[in-house]
């Protein structure tokens, strides 16, 4: 260990705030936080470690701290510094990591489309959706249910699109703010797991049409209940609670940890995501940063409801996330959670198991 190390440990403070870790040639190791730097960063110096962390001590040659006030300081400036500095030993999230949304445009004549990029330009998103195929039937069939403006919205010759009916048609006549409001909150209410009411809307509305013997306009009633099944209803349905929740469960083995993310909308897994990595440190400051810098990507939307499993610090990441953060105890919460970590367990043993395939190829190309 270097003098100057040896030096510093000997007077780090008791107190909340962020450790920078820099090697021979002063570059940027790793950056941490803790609520105690004493305890963490002398963690590090003490003891055996394997892995990661090992291979980081080794080439450990300054460090440096930063006080904070508290421990959510600490995080945010953790946050903050490695998103500056990418340090090679702390979590790399995914490159270009992106995820499918509808979205509803803010301007006179809202617009559905599909994006990868979350603006704040006052835009109504939904999502995410776990392919293009996904995300464009489900936009085709609410220009079906609830248009909008499907047309560059300039009054004069009715488009294409409203004599289909999947125009709400500023192209034909003025259509008010109201008009807007009211297709946008159908909208909502559908992506958040109303589906199934709309759907029992329109069984109605096709047994008074085939009352009234209009059977052509029956036929189209009828498609767009097939619609709605094909594209909504074929998600498996795994809770009643319709809010958007994602869900958190990591595993860990020799210094390893596998995370898997269920993005549930309407009451179905809507999207999934997972990694497996090496980390530094304890096990909670690694999935805590992993979550935090997760939705500090510009394009993840954090939704209403974080659910994870025991040993998180809930209120550390409400006092960064504004959104509440659940450790589920009972209930079909539970029941996902353990869902979400048993996925997270078979990811990490399907990735030692490749390790061992790919080291027991290796051998047998030598012997060759």
């Amino acid at each position: 260990m270097e003098e100057i190390v040896k030096q510093k440990l000997a007077i780090l403070p008791e107190h909340p705030g962020c450790y920078i870790m820099r090697d021979k040639d002063g570059e940027i190791l790793y950056i941490g936080k803790s609520k105690n730097l004493k305890n963490r960063v002398r963690s590090y110096f003490t003891g055996k470690h394997r892995g990661k962390t090992a291979r980081l001590v080794h080439y450990i040659r300054d460090l440096e701290i930063i006080l904070t006030d508290s421990e959510k300081e600490a995080l945010l400036l953790e946050m903050t510094l490695i998103q500056k500095y990418l340090p090679p030993y702390n979590i790399r999230l995914k490159d270009g990591t992106s995820y499918l949304y509808i979205k509803i445009t803010n301007e006179k004549n809202p617009h559905l489309t599909i994006t990868r990029e979350v603006k704040r330009d006052g835009g109504r998103y939904f999502g995410p959706y776990p392919s293009g195929y996904a995300a464009e039937e489900t936009k085709e069939l609410l220009q079906k249910i609830y248009p909008l403006c499907h047309c560059a919205g300039k009054p004069g010759r009715p488009c294409f699109y409203y004599h289909l009916g999947q125009c709400i048609g500023p192209c034909d006549h003025e259509v008010s703010r109201e008009a807007y409001q009211r297709q946008i909150r159908r909208i909502s209410k559908f992506l958040n797991g109303g589906h199934s009411e709309v759907k029992q809307q329109l069984v109605k509305k096709m047994q008074k049409e085939i009352d009234q013997l209009a059977f052509e306009r029956a036929k189209e009633t009828h498609e767009l209940i097939l619609a709605i099944e094909k594209t909504i209803e074929k998600q498996k349905m795994l809770t009643t609670d319709f809010r958007e929740k994602d869900i958190f469960a990591f595993r860990e083995q020799d210094g390893y940890l596998a995370v898997q993310i269920f993005f549930v909308r309407g009451g179905a897994v809507n999207g999934r995501d997972g990694a497996v990595f090496e980390y530094v440190g304890s096990q909670e400051e690694a999935k805590l940063s992993f979550i935090s810098h997760f939705y500090n990507e510009p394009n993840h939307l954090i939704p209403k409801e974080i659910l994870v499993e025991a040993g998180l610090s809930t209120t550390l990441l409400e006092e960064i996330l504004p959104v509440r953060v659940r450790i589920p105890k009972r209930g079909e919460k539970k029941a996902l959670v353990d869902l979400v970590g048993d996925n997270a367990a078979n990811a990490l043993e399907a990735h030692f198991k490749l390790l061992a395939f790919a080291k027991s190829g290796h051998r047998r190309n030598v012997e060759m």
